[in-house]
């Protein structure tokens, strides 16, 4: 496994671990605010997803060659972003209300629909190449 598949592995646990622990915490430590615990369980729903499907994405980015491969990764990087804009600005707002970088969870919803985008296209546009005999 290379570097950064590595990378995104251990990213991805850490990334799982946060994500259990926002739930507990949403349900435990926000009961009173019924916003703020809105927000962390979908910060949270968000984080675990991308988290799993970077996992994925290194089994996919393992098999592919070329120009499938590289697609994958920046799938990967982008999913990496989504987490960090997307998760963590809800993360923010719900423990601090509103904040002048609350305009980057969009951004880090567009970082994870460009990603699945990408998948598809590592799919499609480089068919029977997406999977070569390793």
């Amino acid at each position: 496994m290379g570097v950064v598949e590595r990378i995104w592995v251990a990213f991805a646990a850490l990334n799982g671990a946060i994500a259990v622990g926002a739930g507990a915490y949403a349900s435990h430590g926000l009961a009173g605010d019924p916003r703020a615990q809105d927000l962390f369980r979908l910060a949270g729903q968000y984080q675990m997803w991308h988290a799993l499907a970077l996992v994925g994405l290194v089994v996919l980015a393992r098999r592919a060659g070329g120009p499938a491969r590289l697609a994958l990764r920046a799938a990967g990087w982008l999913f990496v972003t989504g987490i960090l804009l997307f998760s963590g600005t809800l993360y923010a707002l719900a423990l601090s209300g509103p904040l002048a970088i609350a305009m980057t969870a969009p951004l880090g919803g567009t970082a994870f629909m460009l990603g699945w985008v990408v998948v598809a296209l590592a799919a499609l546009v480089f068919g029977g190449r997406f999977f070569e005999d390793r």
